[in-house]
């Protein structure tokens, strides 16, 4: 998980903790935040969370999300949360010649999630993971 990531993580669950963060992507000076609620994802929520982290937009671009459909899992409870569903995983370094895998969730300890993906199925650490999402059945 990245830094940026628990920061918000913590500054929000003081402040608005109905509301879960799925992903903070760092991509150059912007932070990418998707972020989830169980009333949904509506626009002024998105204004409330950016507006809750001042810190943040002082040294970044702040983009204030809803997942989408190819929704982000990054913690092992987002993994079990949509087992038996399709993603794709990509990892950092090859794995058996491959750096992504996509197939069903099978399986998600707090360590690692697997994958039955069409080259097998594979384990895949949570901390060999650079990026996964859910895909479109």
């Amino acid at each position: 998980m990245h830094p940026i990531q628990q920061q918000i993580e913590t500054r929000l669950a003081e402040s608005a903790p109905d509301v879960e963060v799925l992903l903070a992507e760092v991509s150059g000076e912007t932070v990418r935040l998707f972020i989830d609620h169980p009333d949904g994802v509506t626009l002024e929520l998105c204004e409330r969370v950016t507006l809750l982290l001042p810190e943040v937009r002082e040294s970044h671009a702040l983009e204030v999300s809803s997942p989408g459909r190819q929704r982000p899992l990054s913690k092992p409870d987002h993994f079990r949360r949509f087992l038996g569903r399709r993603a794709r995983v990509r990892t950092r370094e090859p794995r058996d010649g491959h750096k992504t895998f996509t197939g069903e969730l099978v399986g998600a300890s707090e360590q690692e999630v697997t994958i039955a993906a069409a080259t097998g199925v594979v384990a895949i650490p949570y901390d060999d993971i650079s990026r996964s999402n859910l895909v479109e059945e």
